[in-house]
C-alpha cells in the first residue's frame, strides 16, 4: 500500500510567494509537465488552475489531459510534437517552435481542421538544445505568416543559472535574448505579446528576466532549484531564503516485521550484514515505484516519526529498514518515505544528494501508478 498526498495549502502558499517576487504585471505559468513533476497532473491542476494565468506542459497529450479536466486556461506546449500529436491541440493551446518543419505541420493542420495554433519562437541564446538562432528568426517568422499563423511569443531558457553563484552567463543570455526580440519585432512589424525567459531560479533571482510571462516549475512544488539558488537569494537580499513549502508526502506501510540474527546478511548481493540482533521492517516499495535503487544502505525513512535506515539493496518492489531502536513496530504501521512527520523530514534534496542526482529527478520519476490525493490540512479532498 502506498499513497502520495498533495498539499493544496502548500501549493497556494508557494504561488503566493512567487507572485510576491515577480513584477506585478508579469503573468505566471505553472509548469505541470512530467505528471506535474511527479505530483500528479490532475491533482495539481485542480488546485492551481484558478490561481495562475497559464499552464505549461511538454506534450500535446498533457494538454489534452488538462482539457479533459474541463480547464479552459491557455496552455503552453513546450516540447517537440509530430503531426499526429498536433491534432490533439485546440486554438487555446500555444506551441513553442524552433523549426520550419513544425510550422509547416501547423499550417497543414490549420488547412485541414481550421485550428490555428499560436506559436512562440524558442530562441537559442547559449543552451544549444531546442532553439532557433537569431539570424534564422526572419525565415521562421516568414514561414509562420505563410502558414496563416500568429507569432504570439518569444521564449528562451537559461543554461547555467541554477548550479552557480556567478551569473554572468545568464546575463549574457538575457542580452542575446533582447537582441532576438528586436530581430523578431523587425521581422513581424510588431512585438509579440508573450515574452518569457524565467524559470524558477530566474523568477526568484532576476527581475530583468520577468518580461510578460514567467514559467515556474520546481519552486511551485516547494523546492529551491539548487543550494546555489537559495544562497544567491540570501547573498542578494541579506536575509534568510523565502519559505517555500514542499507539496508532496509519500507514504507506505510496514508489510512485515522480522528478526535477523547478528552475522546474517540482508538483500540481494548480501550488501548489508547485521552487526547485532536486528529487527527489520519490510516495506512494499521499490525502484519500480520511483524509489532509487542507489539509496540502498544510504537513505532513511520515518517510522513513528523516527528515522530508520534503509538496509540492503532496494529491490524492484520491496525495501528493508532497520527498526531495532524503534519499539513496538507492527505490520500496517505508517511509514513516510518522502516528506515530514513531526519534527523530522526526509526531503527530495536529501534523497537526491544520496543518489547523486537532483531534486527534479527524484520527483519526476515517482511512478504515476502510485495513488495521489489532494489534501487540505489533515483532510483529503474528494
Amino acid at each position: 500500500m502506498q499513497q502520495m498526498d498533495v498539499s493544496a495549502r502548500a501549493l497556494r502558499h508557494n504561488i503566493s510567494v512567487l507572485r510576491g517576487v515577480l513584477t506585478p504585471a508579469t503573468r505566471l505559468a505553472a509548469v505541470v509537465k512530467a505528471n506535474a513533476y511527479g505530483h500528479g497532473l490532475s491533482e495539481v491542476v485542480q488546485v492551481v488552475s484558478e490561481l495562475v494565468d497559464w499552464l505549461a506542459v511538454h506534450t500535446p497529450e498533457e494538454a489534452a489531459a488538462i482539457r479533459a479536466l474541463g480547464v479552459a486556461k491557455p496552455i503552453l506546449v513546450m516540447g517537440f510534437a509530430m503531426p499526429e500529436q498536433l491534432r490533439l491541440l485546440d486554438d487555446g493551446c500555444h506551441l513553442v517552435v524552433s523549426s520550419v518543419e513544425v510550422v509547416t505541420w501547423l499550417g497543414e493542420l490549420r488547412q485541414e481542421r481550421g485550428v490555428a495554433i499560436p506559436v512562440h519562437l524558442k530562441v537559442e541564446t547559449g543552451t544549444n538544445r531546442q532553439g532557433v538562432r537569431s539570424e534564422n528568426i526572419p525565415e521562421l517568422c516568414t514561414a509562420v505568416q505563410r502558414a496563416g499563423l500568429q507569432v504570439a511569443g518569444v521564449a528562451m531558457h537559461f543554461a547555467n543559472i541554477e548550479d552557480t553563484l556567478e551569473h554572468d552567463f545568464a546575463r549574457e543570455q538575457l542580452e542575446r535574448f533582447r537582441g532576438a526580440i528586436e530581430v523578431t519585432e523587425r521581422a513581424l512589424g510588431h512585438r509579440p505579446p508573450w515574452i518569457h525567459s524565467a524559470c524558477s531560479a530566474a523568477a526568484l533571482l532576476f527581475r530583468d528576466a520577468d518580461f510578460t510571462l514567467a514559467r515556474v516549475g520546481i519552486s511551485l512544488y516547494g523546492h529551491w532549484p539548487s543550494r546555489e539558488t537559495r544562497l544567491s537569494w540570501m547573498l542578494e537580499h541579506g536575509t534568510e531564503a523565502l519559505e517555500l513549502e514542499p507539496v508532496l508526502t509519500w507514504r507506505t506501510v510496514v508489510g512485515q516485521v522480522k528478526r535477523v540474527p547478528a552475522g546474517e546478511t540482508v538483500g540481494y548481493g548480501r550488501s548489508w550484514r547485521a552487526l547485532r540482533d536486528t529487527v527489520l521492517a519490510v516495506l512494499p516499495v521499490g525502484y519500480a515505484d520511483g524509489y532509487p535503487r542507489a539509496l540502498g544502505n544510504r537513505a532513511r525513512v520515518l517510522v513513528q516519526g523516527v528515522p530508520a535506515p534503509v538496509v540492503g539493496r532496494v529491490c524492484m518492489n520491496i525495501m528493508m529498514v532497520d527498526v531495532t531502536d524503534i519499539p513496538g513496530v507492527r505490520v500496517g504501521d505508517p511509514v513516510v518515505l518522502l516528506g515530514r512527520e513531526g519534527a523530522e523530514a526526509v526531503t527530495a534534496e536529501e534523497l537526491a544528494s544520496l543518489s547523486g542526482t537532483i531534486n527534479y529527478e527524484i520527483l519526476a520519476r515517482l511512478s504515476p501508478a502510485v495513488p495521489r490525493r489532494v489534501v487540505e490540512g489533515t483532510r483529503s479532498r474528494p
